[in-house]
């Protein structure tokens, strides 16, 4: 079984849409395996987005995704990445195909409601940022 981390951002929590998002992706038939709410600081924003370092945007970024709280999950599935990563939509909401969540839900580039990992290697290294091993339910058990 594949796992793929999902925050759910600052603008989708202000607009009360974590239900929606998360009952989105459990209709795809992923498992919800982790969940909980933080107010990212500054330091776990930079660790997250590290990969975006030195891009212009990297600061706009860990700004705006540790200015309010976030919803982060953990889901699991048969390949959950892509199937995350497809209901998810262009980074763009205004690129984004109609009915993906981002279309649906994001208001521009930068307040686009989620991420998602973008490989299962990605979505290893993200979940260990959020959640010890003893807060992800073992479905198997």
């Amino acid at each position: 079984m594949e796992r793929s981390l999902v925050l759910i951002k600052p603008d989708a929590m202000e607009r009360n849409l974590s239900g929606a998002i998360i009952s989105r992706l459990e209709g795809l038939g992923l498992k919800l395996v982790a969940l909980k709410m933080l107010h990212m600081d500054r330091a776990l924003a930079e660790k997250h987005y590290a990969p975006h370092r030195e891009k212009p945007f990297f600061p706009s970024l860990v700004a705006y995704i540790s200015s309010a709280p976030i919803a982060v999950a953990v889901f699991e599935g048969e390949e959950a990445v892509e199937l995350i990563r497809k209901a998810m939509g262009a980074t763009d909401p205004s690129k984004a195909k109609a009915g993906t969540i981002r279309a649906d839900f994001g208001l521009d580039i930068e307040h686009n409601t989620i991420h998602g990992s973008d490989s299962p290697s990605t979505a290893e290294k993200e979940i260990k940022l959020f959640f010890s091993g003893d807060e992800i339910y073992d479905r198997r058990r």
